[in-house]
């Protein structure tokens, strides 16, 4: 079924966390102030290489809080005056016309939260394996993570808590939250996103890592210990 895009166009808040990402905050904001009735907030874990000094230079709004992706973007949702939020990650580009892509995804009423399609910049067999893995699960089992642009009404996510007070997972918690209420619709285009992550280790140990965290997770693991080890294998972004 076609949903028509609708004639008022509501605000989308574009909330970006960003700890020491001066590297690629400036493509990820050019990219995303193409797009009208959107409004950037930018919410800085306590950078030390001019992340925030980057971000007032593009005129969109600042915050400061305390490090953490899950308070970073609570704290933006909070100042956010959109009845959209979308959560984006700062070394992740969105694509062209993204906000007419959520518009109408939202406008769907069995739709209740969408994200994008993933692409991972970069060559190579194993990053087109993973970019395939994951559009399948965000598809099949309607459970995108936090890479693939998360977008969903501000007022359900108000409703729902935000994000759960998790030094890690965060995404996927939301996620199983939002399934309870509705469809998540994968848009048809394709945020990019860095491959930084994939290339530091390698994109199989990478992968078997992410793995072992979610099994660990689903087995009880405490979220804390499990952020600890994950940093120590110096793959949070």
């Amino acid at each position: 079924m076609n949903v028509r895009e609708p004639s008022e166009k509501p605000l989308i808040s574009i909330i970006i966390p960003t700890l020491n990402e001066a590297d690629n905050l400036s493509a990820t904001l050019a990219n995303a102030q193409k797009s009208k009735d959107v409004e950037i907030v930018v919410v800085d874990g306590g950078s030390s290489d001019g992340t925030d000094e980057l971000a007032k230079s593009f005129g969109v709004r600042l915050l400061v809080t305390a490090a953490g992706r899950a308070n970073q973007a609570n704290a933006g949702a909070l100042v956010a005056k959109g009845t959209i939020l979308l959560f984006l990650h700062a070394d992740t580009r969105l694509p062209e016309g993204f906000d007419r892509d959520i518009r109408r995804v939202l406008a769907n009423p069995s739709a209740v939260a969408g994200a994008f399609k993933l692409a991972i910049e970069g060559a190579g067999m194993g990053l087109r394996i993973i970019e395939k893995l994951a559009n399948s699960r965000a598809r099949f089992m309607q459970m995108p993570y936090g890479d693939q642009a998360i977008f969903l009404k501000a007022d359900l996510f108000r409703s729902l808590g935000g994000f759960p007070d998790m030094p890690i997972m965060e995404d996927f918690v939301l996620v199983q939250r939002l399934r309870k209420e509705g469809r998540i619709v994968i848009a048809p285009t394709a945020v990019i996103t860095s491959a930084r992550r994939w290339l530091k280790l390698g994109v199989l140990k990478t992968t078997l890592i992410n793995q072992a965290v979610l099994v660990a997770y689903f087995l009880g693991s405490n979220p804390a210990r499990l952020a600890r080890w994950y940093e120590k294998s110096e793959l949070r972004d």
